[in-house]
C-alpha cells in the first residue's frame, strides 16, 4: 500500500492546485503592440477569463523580432499557469523558417491551451493612391520600384508572396507592429501595407485608408466589396490564427481549466460578436488538437516562406 502513496500525493496535490487556480493575477503576454489584432483578441478573452475565474488577467505587450521576444519570455517562465502567451502563426509557426536560430522551440517549450480564432489581412493604401482597384494597383506597381516602401510587421510572407506572384519590386521597411505601419501609410511615407482585418475595417470605415484586397482565398463577408488577392493572383492565400499557450510542463489540470473556461467563453454570442467586430472568426481547438495543428502549421509556413523566396535572418 505504501508504494502507492507518492502517486496518490501527486494526484491530490495537482488536483488541489487546479481547484485553487488562479489565486493571484495572471499575465497574458502579447507579442505585438497595443492596438494590434493579437492585442485585441487577447483583451477580449482576458476579460472573459477574469470574469469567470475571479482574478485579473493582465495584458502585457512585448513586441519585437516578429513575436520571438515574447515567445521566448513565456517559454522561460515558471510553468504554473500565471504567465500565458497570446500567440499567432508568426511566433508559433512561421518564425521557425524566418529565423536561422530561435531562442525557443514553438512546440517543445509550450503547453497548448486553446486556439481562439482565425483572421486574414487586407492590402491597404491611402484614399488618394493612384490605383483604385487591385488590378490597377498591380499594373501601377509592376516593373518599377515603390520608393516609398512597404511597412511590414509579422507579414513578410504576405509581401514576399505578392512580390513574387505579381512580379513587383518593393522596398520593405520593418516595424514592430501594424499600428505604426498604419500611421506611416496614412502619412504617406509608406506606399502600402497589409493590415489585420479588424484594424483594416476600422480604418476603411473612418476613411483613413482604402482596402484593395484581402489575403483569404475568397472575399470576406465582413467586407464583401473588397476582392481577394487570389482573384488576380490565383493561389494566393494567407490566413492568421490566434491561440493561448502556457510554458511547457504546466500542470495538465491548470491547462484544462484554462481551456474549458476559454472554450465556454468562445461559445457565447457576445464574444463571437466582439471577435467579428475585430475581423476574427471564433475557431476553437482543444490542447491536443492545437498541438497537432501547430506542427502542421510549421510545415505549412515553411512551404510559404520557401515559395516567397525569403531567406532566414
Amino acid at each position: 500500500m505504501k508504494r502507492f502513496l507518492p502517486a496518490l500525493f501527486v494526484f491530490v496535490s495537482t488536483a488541489v492546485l487546479a481547484q485553487a487556480y488562479p489565486s493571484r493575477p495572471v499575465k497574458l503576454i502579447v507579442p505585438f503592440p497595443a492596438g494590434s489584432a493579437t492585442d485585441q483578441v487577447g483583451r477580449v478573452i482576458g476579460a472573459e477569463l477574469q470574469a469567470a475565474l475571479g482574478q485579473p488577467f493582465v495584458v502585457e505587450n512585448k513586441p519585437g523580432a516578429q513575436g520571438a521576444i515574447a515567445a521566448a519570455e513565456v517559454a522561460r517562465a515558471a510553468p504554473d499557469g500565471y504567465t500565458i502567451l497570446v500567440t499567432t502563426n508568426t511566433p508559433q509557426a512561421a518564425n521557425v523558417s524566418l529565423f536561422k536560430k530561435l531562442t525557443y522551440d514553438p512546440v517543445k517549450d509550450f503547453s497548448p491551451v486553446v486556439r481562439l480564432g482565425t483572421t486574414s489581412f487586407m492590402l491597404m493604401v491611402k484614399p488618394d493612391y493612384p490605383a483604385k482597384t487591385l488590378k490597377e494597383f498591380i499594373a501601377h506597381s509592376k516593373g518599377r520600384s515603390q520608393s516609398a516602401g512597404y511597412g511590414s510587421s509579422g507579414s513578410q510572407v504576405s509581401l514576399a508572396m505578392l512580390k513574387q506572384m505579381a512580379k513587383l519590386d518593393v522596398v520593405e521597411v520593418p516595424y514592430k507592429g501594424i499600428p505604426q505601419t498604419i500611421t506611416d501609410t496614412m502619412g504617406g511615407s509608406l506606399a502600402f501595407t497589409f493590415v489585420d482585418l479588424g484594424n483594416a475595417l476600422a480604418q476603411a470605415k473612418g476613411g483613413k485608408l482604402r482596402g484593395l484586397a484581402v489575403t483569404s482565398a475568397k472575399r470576406t463577408p465582413l467586407a464583401p466589396e473588397v476582392p481577394a488577392l487570389a482573384e488576380e493572383l490565383p493561389g494566393y492565400e494567407l490566413i492568421a490564427w490566434f491561440a493561448l499557450m502556457a510554458p511547457a510542463k504546466t500542470p495538465a489540470e491548470v491547462v484544462q481549466k484554462l481551456h474549458d473556461t476559454a472554450a465556454k467563453a468562445l461559445a457565447k454570442n457576445d464574444v463571437k460578436d466582439k471577435y467579428a467586430a475585430i475581423g476574427t472568426d471564433v475557431a476553437p481547438l482543444n490542447p491536443s488538437q492545437l498541438k497537432t495543428f501547430i506542427e502542421s502549421e510549421i510545415a505549412h509556413w515553411a512551404r510559404l516562406v520557401k515559395l516567397a523566396g525569403i531567406q532566414p535572418e
